[in-house]
């Protein structure tokens, strides 16, 4: 069996992909427009940014408040939603009043993602026994509630029936309020997915449920928002961009209890990594694409 080079599987793939040409002796594009390679690239334009690697049929624009705006394959693109859950939302449970606030905005845009026919994702901490033996000190000590391991991780949650802390599922690791309506609902019409994680970052490690997903899906262009914006969705959105993903930050959609200061860090650096946005930004062209 002849083997092909490196080198000439990209030069192969070169004359197949669209946009994709000029290609170096080392499979990068000699075009400066061009970011990547023929297997993952971007297109930069005279006005913001081609995110589809060639694929341009039924491409999407969205705004973009700088750098944009960006040229998206809906298909390709998903919505990421990230511990929206009673337990750090619901009020029985001392849950922020802040993160409660941005669930109308949320759901607003799940329903655009949806009509646009591009994939919801919910990635929650849910854990198993296993999970729990195989916990790290630190993040046990991280989600202690009274600074011993007992109150920590699968602990019980105490005066209302809503099994233990955190574990997969129990009433307090479930989505809060209408976003648990929006989640079973999404799941079983086949347009939501939901993903279990054990750590702050859905994406951390070589493989998580939601990761797997999205290479048996060709997924490429992913926007976050949920709850803290400072930690597992910045965690989330961090792994993601380490992996290669596009990936673009919805603060209106995301809330944290942490300092102003943490947001401001996030909001810094998600620019510098891909985007940062509203869902007012692109709702009207998600809308009229549905």
């Amino acid at each position: 069996m002849k083997f092909l080079s490196l080198q000439t599987l990209y030069i192969s793939l070169s004359s197949f992909i669209p946009g994709i040409t000029s290609q170096a002796v080392n499979g990068i594009s000699s075009n400066p427009q061009i970011f990547g390679n023929v297997l993952n690239s971007w297109t930069k334009l005279q006005a913001g940014w081609d995110l589809t690697r060639g694929e341009s049929t039924n491409a999407l624009t969205l705004p973009m408040p700088k750098n944009g705006p960006i040229i998206v394959q809906p298909n390709k693109t998903a919505l990421v939603i990230i511990d929206m859950q009673n337990f750090f939302l619901h009020e029985s449970l001392n849950g922020d009043p802040k993160g409660r606030a941005i669930v109308p905005t949320t759901v607003n845009l799940i329903h655009a993602f949806r009509a646009a026919g591009m994939p919801v994702l919910w990635t929650n901490w849910g854990l198993t026994e296993f999970d729990l033996i195989n916990m790290p000190p630190a993040f046990i000590r991280g989600f202690s509630r009274d600074g011993t391991s007992a109150t920590s991780f699968g602990s019980d949650m105490g005066k209302i029936v809503v099994g233990g802390m955190l574990m997969r599922g129990s009433w307090n690791a479930q989505p809060w309020g209408d976003l648990f309506t929006e989640q079973v609902q999404g799941v079983a019409m086949g347009t939501d997915f939901y993903f279990n994680k054990n750590r702050l970052s859905g994406m951390w490690g070589t493989g998580t449920p939601m990761q797997t997903w999205l290479q048996d899906n060709s997924m490429t262009t992913l926007f976050f928002g949920g709850v803290n914006i400072d930690q597992c969705v910045w965690g989330t959105l961090l792994d993601s961009y380490y992996k290669g993903y596009d990936v673009i930050l919805l603060d209106d959609i995301s809330a944290t209890t942490s300092p102003l200061s943490a947001t401001q860090m996030v909001d810094f650096n998600a620019g510098l990594n891909g985007w940062r946005a509203n869902s007012t930004d692109i709702l009207g062209a998600l809308k009229g694409r549905a």
